[in-house]
């Protein structure tokens, strides 16, 4: 692998997404992808005791549907980088551990399964011959962290996006038929002051479109090469600052653009207000439907973005701003 322009990595001998899998909770199942999702659960419990331990097991479950279905054996994958968004990623530790593989805790708030994703392919072209990414997400264990109990019943504001229950996993391997990752484009941390927790697309879509725009530079593509870039979970908000942001340094997305927040709910039918987010929607949505676009050649050339927010209940209490990340990676057959 190479650099190419200011921080674009470019691989000599792409590494293959072999195989995908995705497990959502009941509103997601609700939603217009629901066929597209391996299981879908009844219940944001799902047996469990509490929604942090429903967590954990989603993240599990995902990853054993994705063994199974690969027919990757345990012992042939070399390591495995997964995270969420609870306090030192105890969804992914907790849920794994059993795995007794080699463990690379990993944290960009919603922009996790990309960040994992970028991080494997990176191990295929050294060392590795298969590598694990897994990430997830509950909102209910998200809302008790970072906003309110829900037992208060707070109203939330129309900016405000639904976070994800559910998880996404791929394999990625070190040979294959494809779909290849042929270029990641690592994100900066873009900061333009937000302060609301509670509109999260406007803090993370500034961090979304540099990146965007530094992998054009670094690349000398434009967004017509692509049949599709997609967003992490910007939602309804953040996909709008997004495309008059590029519009004003003269790229135009409007046409193959769309975001995994957007994709996820019926905004029509589903009260999720500014659509969905955390480390599950951009996970589910790509390990469910868009992996399945890629295998029957919908979409031969995709761009995924992930973004993230990274910031937690203390520096809100605190007053600090919302630092924005997003990490890209190019996706073709």
């Amino acid at each position: 692998m190479k650099k190419i322009g200011k921080q674009t990595i470019q691989f000599d001998t792409p590494p293959t997404i072999l195989d995908c899998a995705s497990i959502v909770g009941p509103k997601e199942a609700q939603g217009p992808l629901a066929k597209y999702f391996d299981q879908t659960l009844d219940d944001e419990f799902w047996g469990e005791k509490t929604w942090e331990k429903a967590e954990s097991k989603i993240i599990k479950e995902t990853v054993n549907t994705l063994i199974s279905k690969s027919g990757i054996a345990i012992d042939e994958i070399d390591c495995c980088f997964a995270g969420d968004l609870l306090n030192q990623c105890i969804s992914s530790s907790f849920g794994l551990r059993e795995l007794n593989v080699p463990f690379f805790g990993v944290f960009g708030a919603c922009s996790t399964f990309v960040e994992s994703m970028s991080l494997g392919a990176i191990c295929t072209e050294s060392f590795a011959e298969h590598v694990l990414c897994a990430t997830s997400s509950h909102f209910c264990s998200a809302e008790k962290q970072f906003r309110f109990p829900l037992e208060l019943g707070n109203q939330r504001p129309p900016t405000s996006q639904w976070t994800v229950t559910g998880a996404g996993s791929c394999i990625l391997s070190k040979s294959g038929q494809g779909p290849f990752i042929t270029t990641i484009t690592p994100g900066k941390i873009i900061d333009m002051g937000i302060k609301d927790g509670n509109n999260m697309g406007a803090a993370m879509a500034p961090a979304f479109a540099d990146t965007l725009v530094t992998h054009f530079l670094d690349t000398g593509r434009n967004p017509s090469y692509y049949d599709a870039i997609i967003s992490g979970d910007l939602g309804y908000i953040g996909k709008e600052i997004v495309i008059d942001i590029l519009a004003s340094q003269g790229y135009n997305i409007k046409s193959n653009y769309n975001d995994c927040g957007v994709l996820i709910f019926d905004k029509a039918k589903q009260d999720t207000h500014a659509g969905g987010s955390g480390c599950g929607c951009c996970g589910s949505v790509f390990s469910g439907y868009f992996f399945k676009q890629l295998q029957e050649k919908k979409i031969k050339k995709m761009l995924l973005i992930a973004t993230g927010a990274l910031m937690n209940s203390t520096s809100s209490q605190q007053g600090e701003t919302i630092p924005g990340i997003a990490h890209a990676i190019s996706i073709e057959l």
